[in-house]
């Protein structure tokens, strides 16, 4: 009955560690209906937008650095752009 108990603490503490923070944070870039472009991020709640690509990274930057601590800043920021044509057959 001992070992049951160790295996079932090993399995909670094992459960309960957070895996580490990517080095790589993504984020979707679209043309924005009304103008200019939304930034957000595929793994984290982060959302922003700016009217150029130039303001749209300044602003990814900036929240990123708002949304996270020092130490777990991402090493990288990906800005993946997104964008629908429409073609004439």
């Amino acid at each position: 009955m001992k070992n049951r108990n160790s295996r079932s603490e090993l399995l909670h503490v094992t459960m309960s560690v957070e895996p580490p923070m990517n080095t790589e944070l993504v984020f979707l870039i679209e043309e924005a209906p009304e103008g200019g472009y939304t930034a957000r991020a595929l793994s984290q709640a982060i959302f922003t937008e700016g009217d150029t690509p130039e303001q749209v990274e300044a602003n990814v930057r900036d929240a990123v650095r708002c949304h996270f601590d020092e130490d777990d800043l991402p090493k990288v920021i990906r800005l993946h752009y997104v964008r629908d044509d429409v073609i004439a057959i």
